[in-house]
């Protein structure tokens, strides 16, 4: 009997801790007052968010940008290779993908091609300083911890559907390589826990994702969470955060205890798709993602992000064996991304649903930045190509970069800017900037430019200083 005692004091300990240390990571102790908040859906063309996240360093030259082809000859000079991959017409006159991605390929007259986006250097080429660059705007590190673009929509617009969280993130794990520096990103910041994302690491699971635990009744489950809650409000919570934190932190169990009573929780679950649309989507965790954020969207989620997910050396992520490694992420993406833009089309959802595809930046064979930069080489690559372990994109590029958008009111079978046709591909046209990403996302949603909140005496933006422009020629209405 002790030791069943001591099991549950130490439990309700550990919870305790656990719950005080979420809410005061990146969070300010002073006062949280809104300065502006003038949202006007009125104004929007789009009412949901579907981040589609190619985690890794995805390859403008390999994927969406091909230039010439240089197929694998063995002791071939490094310098030579270019894309490895040959051409495919899209449905667009004129405008060719790389091999593999003929399903994205053909529902480009949907959405918009931008092939000039430009990454950050950030003083040095590191994934997740990259990633938490493109998914809050702000370069790390920050003396505040600014919320994930998810986090702004949800705090700004709220849910669609009151039982639905607002801000879920599908696909990503913690416990694989640079979780801590992956999860500092991931975070609603000074916005509070109730803005946060709701995470399923795997979509297969997602029922899962809104049950009780294993092993426990609903019964049992409302008698801890009764019990836990008590934990919080009567917890000497000045020692860890503000009280909006506290409150912030509450109302986020109750949306979680609302969704696990909820009908609505049945949205999660994958396999009351009929088994000919599971299998279509099926390659993967991420296939699947992108079936679980059809099924969210059309049951009221804001902003959901499906990931490939990034782990050091993996998936995107190509040191080496760049083309072979390429060939397996196509075949996960292709098809899925394919169905998901016919389907919400189908279902009269595209229209004001955004769908971005993106990644933190490009690769190249020789270039390790941008031309001109002083960033580290991270890369051994030899003069030569003796296998196909060396054949394909292994250096971090920074200047030129493909990103895909449909839906939410961007323009249909449209391609924005160019990269050069000779090394280094970098963007020669119309470039463009995480600010303007974010800032143009925004825009779709209603939420305008000088959207701020004060915190620790400072205005504090959706885009750095609030100087993001929205790309004007991105969408049907104009600006």
């Amino acid at each position: 009997m002790l030791n069943d005692i001591e099991t549950r004091r130490t439990f309700l300990q550990k919870m305790q801790q656990a719950s005080m240390a979420a809410m005061a990571v990146g969070l300010p102790s002073t006062s949280f007052l809104s300065s502006c908040n003038t949202t006007n859906v009125s104004n929007s063309t789009a009412d949901s968010v579907i981040l589609l996240w190619m985690a890794g360093g995805m390859c403008h030259t390999e994927t969406f940008d091909p230039k010439k082809y240089t197929p694998f000859e063995k002791g071939m000079e490094s310098k030579a290779v270019i894309s490895t991959f040959p051409s495919s017409p899209t449905v667009l006159d004129g405008i060719h993908f790389s091999e593999g991605l003929e399903g994205i390929g053909s529902v480009m007259d949907r959405g918009t091609l931008i092939r000039s986006y430009r990454a950050a250097d950030l003083g040095h080429i590191l994934h997740t300083r990259h990633q938490y660059h493109w998914h809050t705007c702000y370069e790390p590190p920050q003396s505040v911890q600014p919320p994930h673009i998810g986090a702004w929509i949800a705090k700004e617009l709220g849910p669609v559907n009151p039982v639905i969280p607002p801000f879920i993130d599908i696909g990503q794990r913690f416990t694989v390589g640079e979780g801590e520096e992956l999860k500092a990103f991931h975070s609603a910041g000074f916005l509070g826990s109730a803005y946060g994302p709701f995470f399923i690491p795997d979509p297969a699971y997602g029922l899962e994702s809104v049950r009780p635990p294993k092993g426990m009744d609903l019964k049992r489950f409302e008698s801890r969470n009764k019990l836990y809650r008590e934990l919080v409000k009567n917890s000497a919570f000045g020692e860890y955060g503000s009280s909006y934190q506290q409150e912030s932190y509450l109302r986020s169990m109750e949306q979680a205890y609302q969704l696990l009573r909820s009908p609505e929780a049945q949205a999660f679950d994958l396999s009351q798709e009929p088994k000919e649309v599971y299998d279509v989507y099926n390659t993967g965790r991420f296939g699947l993602g992108c079936l679980l954020a059809r099924r969210l969207v059309e049951n009221g989620a804001r902003f959901i992000s499906v990931t490939t997910e990034y782990e050091p050396f993996l998936g995107w992520d190509t040191h080496e064996n760049g083309h072979t490694r390429l060939q397996g992420m196509k075949a996960q993406i292709d098809r899925p991304i394919q169905q998901l833009i016919l389907e919400l089309e189908e279902r009269g959802l595209l229209d004001r649903t955004l769908i971005v595809l993106a990644s933190e930046f490009s690769r190249d064979m020789l270039m390790e930045g941008r031309p001109g930069a002083n960033v580290r080489d991270q890369v051994n690559v030899p003069d030569q190509v003796e296998s196909l372990k060396h054949y394909g994109m292994h250096r971090h590029f920074t200047d030129g970069c493909s990103m895909l958008m449909w839906g939410g009111g961007v323009k249909k079978g449209h391609v924005l800017g160019e990269t050069a046709a000779e090394r280094p591909f970098k963007a020669i046209t119309e470039p463009i900037v995480i600010d303007q990403v974010h800032q143009s996302i925004y825009h779709a949603l209603g939420i305008p430019a000088e959207t701020h909140y004060n915190i620790e005496q400072r205005p504090f933006y959706t885009t750095p200083d609030g100087t993001g422009e929205v790309i004007a020629d991105l969408f049907t209405q104009s600006i």
